[in-house]
């Protein structure tokens, strides 16, 4: 897996997020803090919704957490935040174990 692959990852994910959103009307992280809770939709039909919907978010979390995790390690391998963006703005993969 490369840091370019986690990032579009997460930008799939944020748009997937975005749909249940604006169908249901709240943030993405109001809703998984409810259903956290064992909140449960009055709707049997949005119930398929909800899971995937939660399931969504918490691949995202996952995903956001690689994400700051690896550009730390990198970091710390005193690459500079400029030498990154210039290896990624050229689509050079920076390879990440998972």
């Amino acid at each position: 897996m490369t840091l370019d692959e986690i990032l579009r990852d997460i930008h799939a994910l944020e748009m997937d997020l975005q749909n249940y959103e604006r169908k249901y009307g709240v943030l993405s992280e109001t809703f998984y803090e409810s259903y956290r809770q064992g909140e449960e939709p009055d709707d049997d039909a949005w119930v398929m919704d909800w899971s995937a919907w939660a399931g969504t978010y918490e691949i995202w979390l996952r995903r956001r957490a690689q994400y700051r995790d690896i550009i730390s390690k990198l970091k710390g391998k005193d690459l500079l935040l400029l030498s990154i963006i210039s290896r990624t703005a050229r689509r050079e993969p920076i390879s990440v174990s998972d």
